[in-house]
């Protein structure tokens, strides 16, 4: 996969690597009308790349998403039915590295999955909560609940609390479960005694931890340089 980054690099283009999973990114103004074909010349080259090593691109795994203002984005989509002969229809939501990416920038699509998935671990949890102990069950609500919660969540930073609630009712959820409390009982002494620190503010820690990290020269560079 090495060579690819000097393929797209070649045309000008920003992108990124993980693994097999290769991404490119455009800023593209209204007026702008050759961003297009150059990202046609990109994906050519790729193709010619592929082709000599054997690789086939396969456009079933090849996603477009169109991220701005909503008239915009329309009149792009227009543009792009086919990159280099691959029929592309520019999709609503992308997952990036487990994250689900939608086209505002909302977040909320990604907040629903992970709601969805977490409640689903709560509820098998449940099921056996009273033949655990409280520490073996905390670990089990750590490793498939909290860590949903938790995954990638300083890109929530800007998502209004209305966004965080349902994020909130899960852990909410998982500490009733875990204490053996009932909805009634109110909720942040349970949360204090059990040293947890709500969703919102779990947001700002994952911030303010790599600011730290950042300032102090343990930053992955990339973050560092910032």
């Amino acid at each position: 996969m090495l060579p690819l980054g000097n393929i797209i690099s070649k045309h000008s283009i920003n992108f990124h690597c993980y693994a097999d999973d290769t991404q490119l990114y455009l800023s593209i103004k209204s007026e702008e009308n050759d961003h297009i074909e150059k990202l046609n010349a990109c994906i050519r080259d790729i193709k010619t790349w592929m082709t000599i090593n054997y690789i086939f691109l396969n456009p079933e795994k090849t996603e477009v998403i169109i991220l701005g203002p909503k008239n915009l984005r329309d009149a792009l989509s227009a543009q792009i039915v086919s990159l280099d002969g691959i029929s592309i229809a520019p999709h609503s939501t992308v997952k990036n590295l487990g994250v689900l990416f939608d086209q505002d920038l909302s977040f909320k699509a990604h907040i629903s999955q992970a709601c969805r998935t977490a409640f689903f671990h709560l509820q098998n949890i449940a099921k056996i909560r009273n033949i655990l102990s409280k520490s073996d069950a905390e670990k089990l609500i750590h490793a498939f609940v909290t860590s949903r919660l938790d995954y990638c969540n300083s890109l929530l930073a800007a998502c209004p609390k209305s966004s965080l609630r349902s994020l909130q009712l899960v852990q909410n959820a998982a500490a009733r479960l875990l204490a053996g409390t009932s909805r009634r009982d109110p909720i942040t002494p349970l949360l204090v005694s059990l040293h947890w620190i709500p969703v919102d503010s779990r947001i700002k820690f994952k911030i303010l931890l790599l600011t730290y990290k950042a300032l102090h020269g343990v930053a992955p560079s990339y973050i560092k340089d910032f």
